[in-house]
């Protein structure tokens, strides 16, 4: 059966959930705002592409590891506190960032945003849908246009201030991210009510459920195809003559724009005719097939934007889709199933880059493009021999025993 989608509108919302989606926008920026100044920094500083690629992974990996406690830290703190602190930790990491002398060093501020990402992330998700008028559907897909209009902006403001010096989107980003503070700050009202705590060990708990460890260990090797085709396509396009920072920035500008696109229409679109299950079903095996064309057209500028544009479709679709479902699989607390998914997710994504330069210095251009569609294509048969753990997902009722392993886990947090 086709999910029923909710009939309120993404655009009436409280000023609140206004507040924390601009912040989500600036934080997102940073995820791709490196990816234009990438060949810059290596150039600059003296880096080999895989020294470089760990701006990403270093990022990535905190902020995956780090996710598992962010439910820990805001029932203790409260929400808004949490994105507090985490706003403040990323304005001062990347203007540290900008100030750095070497690429070591940026790495280590970028460890330090990759923190104040994760309590700033999984707390924002929570919150957005906790919030937000007119059901969870349409909290997820305003998070994913947040996520969306982020990605793409990032990577142009890199190519923007990155034209002029690598330092630069470091510096804007501080203080675009200061602006999300004084909004947090101005017009997100602390909860009157005391968050209840949950135990640490709840996210590493809440992946014994059996629909969110497969949702997981889906997003893990689904993330790893995201960040070869984000963090690894402007070494392999500079190569063939693409590598200034204004060039990149608006060929990814075109990919954020598309994920943006797809998040807020193509994924309510497909999920009001199929089953959120059978929507992945399809989309992660274009995806795959998508990356592994982008392998085969390597030596083709025009081969390569092609294919990322497109994957930037079918990446928006699947990150709605995925965050749909995570949300809807358990009976969990919100901010215990996020944290839990982002951790693994992010862990996929710092595997990517690194991983990606790797292979092409080993063998060919071509082959992380392949090995991203490859794990991509394991995710879909994740999804796919899982289905039957996902009807919840579908919005199929559960059976008792599924019901009584929830609320299990559910207690044990």
């Amino acid at each position: 059966m086709a999910h029923q989608q909710s009939s309120g509108s993404i655009l009436k919302q409280p000023l609140a959930v206004w507040a924390v989606a601009f912040a989500s926008v600036i934080a997102f920026m940073g995820i791709g705002l490196v990816d234009p100044i990438l060949p810059a920094i290596a150039a600059d500083l003296k880096a080999t592409p895989t020294e470089t690629e760990m701006l990403f992974t270093t990022y990535l990996a905190v902020t995956g590891v780090a996710m598992f406690f962010t439910s820990w830290v805001s029932s203790r703190l409260g929400a808004k506190n949490t994105l507090m602190i985490g706003l403040i930790l990323i304005v001062v990491f990347a203007a540290a960032a900008g100030l750095s002398p070497n690429a070591e060093a940026i790495m280590g501020f970028r460890a330090g945003w990759g923190l104040g990402n994760a309590l700033f992330i999984s707390t924002a998700l929570a919150t957005i849908v906790g919030a937000a008028s007119g059901g969870t559907s349409s909290a997820i897909i305003l998070y994913e246009a947040a996520l969306g209009l982020g990605i793409a902006i990032g990577p142009l403001l890199g190519g923007v201030l990155g034209g002029i010096s690598w330092r630069g989107p470091f510096f804007g980003t501080a203080v675009l991210m200061a602006i999300g503070f004084i909004a947090i700050v101005t017009m997100l009202k602390t909860n009157p009510e005391k968050p209840k705590p949950t135990r640490l060990s709840a996210p590493f708990r809440a992946l014994r459920n059996p629909a969110l460890g497969t949702l997981a260990g889906a997003a893990l090797f689904y993330n790893i195809g995201f960040f070869v085709l984000l963090a690894y396509t402007p070494f392999a396009l500079q190569k063939l003559g693409l590598g200034d920072a204004m060039t990149l920035g608006f060929i990814f500008f075109g990919w954020g724009v598309a994920v943006a696109v797809a998040s807020v229409w193509g994924a309510p679109l497909l999920t009001s005719r199929l089953p959120r299950t059978r929507t992945m079903w399809i989309v992660l095996p274009l995806l795959g097939i998508d990356l592994i064309v982008a392998g085969f057209l390597a030596s083709s500028a025009v081969g390569i934007i092609v294919c990322v544009i497109v994957g930037g479709l079918l990446l928006g679709v699947m990150n709605t889709v995925l965050t749909e479902s995570v949300m809807e699989a358990t009976d969990l607390p919100r901010s215990v199933a996020s944290s839990a998914y982002s951790g693994v997710r992010f862990i996929g994504g710092a595997i990517a880059p690194p991983g990606a330069t790797l292979l092409a210095s080993t063998f060919a251009t071509s082959t992380p493009y392949f090995a991203g569609g490859v794990s991509v294509l394991v995710a879909a048969v994740i999804i796919i021999i899982g289905s039957r753990r996902l009807r919840r997902v579908d919005g199929f009722e559960e059976t008792q025993q599924q019901e009584a392993e929830v609320l299990a886990i559910a207690d044990a947090n």
